[in-house]
């Protein structure tokens, strides 16, 4: 690499540091992710697609996207509903109510899954009272949807507040002027500044429920067919001895939230191109 005479590198290393950067995740990162397709190989392509096509493994992926999906909708607006109480306004407790968004980042999920089958079971506080109403949650699907809720809620708060946190607020107050009505201000000013990061964070929790184990472990019940997800067979094939079978399954669960990541990097790419135009 040629260097400008008289001119010095704004970040210098750049050779030694993208070495040691692409060296670690290759460690990291592909050499774990070639190892997974490497294991899945032994099984041939029929093998993989008897494993994958399995109406057993079709019920786990049907209710693992499914469930992340809905508990990510949830989100997406829950999700911008709270970013923009903690942000556009103050009062008692705001402090404690932003910290508590990280709680899921930090509990341990296994913690949160005790918690809540505890909370949502028939004998449980919020579960006996919907239990009165004849609506079982634990066990369910929905009690699966409340956990992935739970842990892929602070990706959205967290994604939308920092951008929200930097809009101006001089724009908003010369729509205003103009003579927009709130909601105007908000569709037409606000909301396509947030949408980016509101995507994102929805994606990236859509992203992370496809891979929940520890807090679905307990409240899902692990019934076959049922309320059985991906991640759970996962783990109850290498129970099983059988890792090529499990492998097999996680790649294509890995392979759906790759391609989720790769639209959103594309998406945000798009974005910033506009943005510069």
């Amino acid at each position: 690499m040629t260097r400008t005479k008289g001119k010095k590198n704004i970040l210098p290393g750049l050779g030694i540091t993208l070495g040691l950067s692409m060296a670690y995740l290759g460690v990291m990162v592909l050499l774990p992710f070639c190892a997974l397709f490497f294991k899945t190989s032994e099984l041939g392509w029929s093998g993989i697609w008897e494993t994958v096509s399995q109406p057993r493994v079709l019920a786990a992926y049907r209710l693992s996207f499914l469930t992340a999906l809905v508990s990510s909708l949830i989100n997406a607006f829950f999700g911008l509903l709270a970013a923009w109480v903690l942000v556009r306004y103050r009062f008692p407790g705001r402090r404690i109510l932003d910290a508590l968004v990280d709680l899921p980042f930090a509990l341990p999920t296994a913690v949160a899954g005790i918690t809540l089958t505890a909370l949502f079971s028939e004998n449980g506080w919020l579960g006996g009272l919907a239990a009165k109403w004849g609506i079982k949650i634990a066990f369910t699907p929905l009690g699966i949807t409340l956990a992935l809720t739970f842990i892929g809620l602070p990706f959205v708060i967290r994604s939308i507040q920092p951008v929200l946190e930097g809009l101006d607020a001089d724009v908003e107050e010369a729509a205003s002027c103009l003579g927009a009505g709130r909601w105007q201000t908000f569709s037409r000013v606000i909301l396509p500044a947030l949408t980016p990061a509101w995507i994102t964070g929805t994606s990236m929790a859509f992203a992370r429920c496809l891979g929940e184990y520890g807090s679905i472990a307990f409240i899902s019940g692990n019934m076959p067919m049922k309320t059985e997800i991906a991640p759970l067979l996962i783990i109850t094939k290498l129970e099983q001895y059988d890792v090529a079978g499990a492998t097999a399954i996680a790649v294509v669960m890995l392979s759906a939230s790759f391609a989720m990541l790769l639209l959103i990097n594309l998406f945000q790419a798009r974005v910033r191109a506009k943005a510069a135009m």
